[in-house]
């Protein structure tokens, strides 16, 4: 059973929502961080995997999913998601949390390790490292501006395929489906529109690419001390094969994991991965 909530933003301007499933007993509590334009339904089959076993929390970040938007577009950052969720977790009374970060919530999971790392236990980085080649930024910018006429699901699935059809090789025209009512949400006139504020996109948008990655080895390098599993699509080109193993090499306490057949992002539903998390947190556990 996963039960709603909704918490204040740090700000104390907006409304947030988060979910929360699982026994409040159980070893570990983990907080699932989404990327860039998603929401918290993209957990949704591993929070079904885990929840028996563990407490596990999930939040729409500002201006995604079931959260408000923010009217403010540059508060669309990761550090003040991060800052949302220590609010998070400070009102559910979370004292120490695991991270699992996709994308976007990646970079908040380094952010919030090297802010409060008494308060981490362990990371699981989705297709995310401390840099991220131009040419998939790119690629990624071109794709969330691309538009597109939507006015029913089946629109909306041929738009999350067009979209992400590089990532997802093997899915099939219900995947696709699927994938799209996680991404769109209906409005009063029964029409699919993405579940996200476009301003979000904003920064993607301003940043000058030939000056990007923002390089964050060096918030890396403080992360040492904290067991890190890193999850890598093998199809990914925005955590590239080379960055993944100076990850490895320069991380004493982390394990790599390659996903076969995905991009970015894997939907954390595939075998490798799963038995690769289950594997991780159970080391975790007291």
């Amino acid at each position: 059973m996963r039960t709603p909530i909704v918490f204040p933003s740090a700000d104390g301007t907006l409304k947030l929502h988060a979910e929360v499933s699982g026994p409040e007993d159980a070893p570990l509590t983990i907080l699932c961080l989404h990327g860039l334009t998603r929401n918290c339904s993209d957990f949704g089959a591993l929070v079904s995997h885990l929840a028996p076993r563990y407490r596990v929390v999930t939040a729409d970040q500002r201006g995604r999913g079931k959260s408000q938007w923010d009217p403010v577009a540059a508060h669309y950052q990761p550090t003040v998601y991060a800052a949302d969720m220590f609010q998070l977790l400070d009102r559910l009374n979370i004292a120490r949390t695991v991270l699992i970060g996709t994308s976007m919530g990646g970079i908040m999971s380094i952010l919030m390790a090297t802010m409060q790392p008494q308060r981490i236990l362990g990371i699981v980085l989705n297709d995310i490292g401390p840099e991220v080649p131009n040419a998939g930024l790119q690629r990624l910018r071109d794709s969330l501006n691309a538009g597109a006429q939507i006015d029913t699901w089946q629109d909306a699935a041929r738009d999350a395929k067009r979209r992400n059809g590089l990532a997802f090789p093997d899915y099939t025209e219900r995947d696709w489906d699927a994938f799209a009512r996680r991404i769109f949400h209906e409005n009063a006139a029964g029409r699919p529109v993405a579940a996200y504020d476009k301003a979000i996109l904003n920064g993607l948008n301003e940043a000058d690419l030939s000056a990007v990655p923002a390089n964050l080895w060096s918030l890396w390098t403080q992360l040492g001390a904290i067991p890190t599993l890193a999850i890598r699509g093998e199809l990914s080109d925005i955590l590239s094969a080379p960055t993944f193993e100076k990850m490895a090499a320069s991380h004493p306490m982390l394990t790599a994991v390659t996903v076969p057949d995905r991009g970015h992002a894997p939907m954390l539903d595939e075998r490798a991965a799963v038995s690769a998390i289950d594997a991780f947190l159970e080391g975790l556990e007291p």
